[in-house]
């Protein structure tokens, strides 16, 4: 995507995603986690190997009641619009102890009846490229595979600030791929 038609699209991006830490479309750090005990329900994934898809990446924990609560938005989510071609893939970064065991992790994967890709983040290493500070933030990544913004806090189905998150996704979805 041309210069110009990224600062077009970050810009409308930004005017629906009022709550969103939205900057010019800058670098994506690239996952942190490679090895395949590290991944559930995928294999390890690259953002080369995601290039050409709209990725959310979802800062979650198993025991984070607002993590928990947004599980509908993000089931939606994977429902409507993984044919038009967003990949959803949640990072569970540990907040309390037995939220570090894999084992827990993969069996709340289990419990909770997800199925998109889960990479298991104990060491906080990918929080700590994104500088994220909160469960649940959402990270906007565009086909281009830069990072066009993103929003902390529970989501909803149907409420304004999640309709604000859809609408970006949305624009992201509808550019082309590079």
């Amino acid at each position: 995507m041309k210069r110009a038609g990224r600062l077009l699209l970050m810009l409308a991006c930004c005017a629906v995603l009022s709550a969103v830490n939205a900057a010019a479309p800058g670098p994506t750090p690239e996952f942190t986690h490679h090895s395949a005990e590290d991944w559930v329900n995928s294999d390890p994934l690259t953002l080369a190997g995601l290039k050409g898809k709209v990725v959310l990446v979802e800062f979650w924990a198993f025991d984070c009641v607002n993590c928990l609560n947004s599980r509908p938005w993000i089931d939606s989510l994977l429902r409507d619009k993984t044919p038009a071609g967003l990949v959803i893939v949640s990072v569970h970064t540990p907040e309390l102890e037995e939220e570090k065991s894999r084992t827990n992790v993969r069996k709340a994967v289990e419990r909770l009846n997800i199925h998109n890709p889960v990479m298991i983040d104990e060491n906080k290493s990918y929080w700590r490229a994104l500088h994220n500070q909160a469960w649940p933030t959402f990270y906007l990544i565009g086909r281009d595979g830069l990072l066009y913004g993103s929003v902390r806090g529970e989501m909803h189905v149907g409420e304004e600030n999640s309709k604000r998150v859809e609408t970006a996704l949305d624009q992201l979805l509808a550019a082309r791929a590079p």
